[in-house]
């Protein structure tokens, strides 16, 4: 029996099955939780389909976090089919592409910063608000992705960085909100990997290899070890863990100084 036995858990934003979101899809799965799953466009629903077939789960649905009429209606029917929520995981980030290119100061518009805060950070408000009725008295958790990028400077990362830091933010505020409720929020700051999000990252694979250098476990980190951690702190084992960020990146973000490929002191 796993430890997520009789939790039901929706997952937000799955695109593909390199995405972080189905790691965590098959990591909850694993552990026992029932599965309900979101995703966004028409184009991305059949492929959506396959996937939570692949987890055991029907209930799939189109969700625009950018839009509050939309994700009333995703709550709304998903409440037509369970009658309460343990686990809530947000998994959604946008930019627009000509922003994460070049320097911050010219690359962000008014506007890419504002589609980049509301899609990447409100919108784990949004649902986590929308979430509530169906989390009532259920002692459940809510967990989002973050990166590095929201608390150091990294190249081309942009304003996704700064919407990742409002994304943190969010984390503690909810986390002292919804405490007493019973419900606590969380987020989770990968290492980089390879999934249809970071593509749009330049210089990305020059990071792979950077990071994999320099961390003390010398390798990247995978969507089985993301979703390991979604699963452990969505759990009864992470019963005292509220407000906080877990990073999962080889312990990357721990290191002040490493040679790459040397052990030399």
């Amino acid at each position: 029996m796993g430890f997520l036995t009789g939790k039901r858990a929706l997952i937000v934003g799955l695109a593909s099955d390199r995405s972080i979101a189905f790691g965590i899809c098959e990591a909850m799965r694993r552990e026992g939780a029932d599965i309900a799953i979101t995703y966004v466009g028409e184009r991305f629903r059949e492929r959506v389909i396959e996937l939570a077939a692949k987890v055991d789960s029907t209930l799939v649905y189109d969700m625009d976090v950018s839009s509050d009429d939309s994700i009333a209606n995703t709550f709304s029917a998903l409440g037509t089919q369970w009658d309460s929520l343990d686990i809530l995981v947000h998994s959604v980030a946008f930019a627009p592409r000509e922003a994460l290119t070049g320097g911050y100061t010219a690359a962000t518009s008014r506007e890419a910063f504002r589609v980049a805060h509301d899609i990447s950070s409100y919108s784990l408000t949004a649902i986590a608000r929308a979430a509530q009725p169906l989390m009532q008295g259920r002692q459940g958790a809510i967990v989002t992705m973050t990166y590095l990028g929201a608390v150091k400077s990294i190249p081309s990362y942009n304003v996704m960085g700064v919407a990742k830091a409002s994304l943190e933010a969010s984390v503690r505020f909810l986390a002292a909100d919804l405490g007493p409720t019973g419900t606590r929020v969380n987020a989770i700051s990968a290492g980089p990997i390879k999934t249809l999000a970071a593509a749009g990252i330049p210089g990305f694979r020059k990071m792979l290899g950077h990071v994999a250098a320099v961390n003390p476990l010398r390798r990247n980190v995978t969507q089985d070890d993301v979703g390991n951690a979604a699963a452990f702190l969505c759990s009864d084992l992470a019963a005292g863990i509220t407000g906080e960020v877990l990073y999962v990146d080889g312990g990357y973000s721990s290191v002040g100084m490493s040679f790459a490929g040397s052990d030399e002191s």
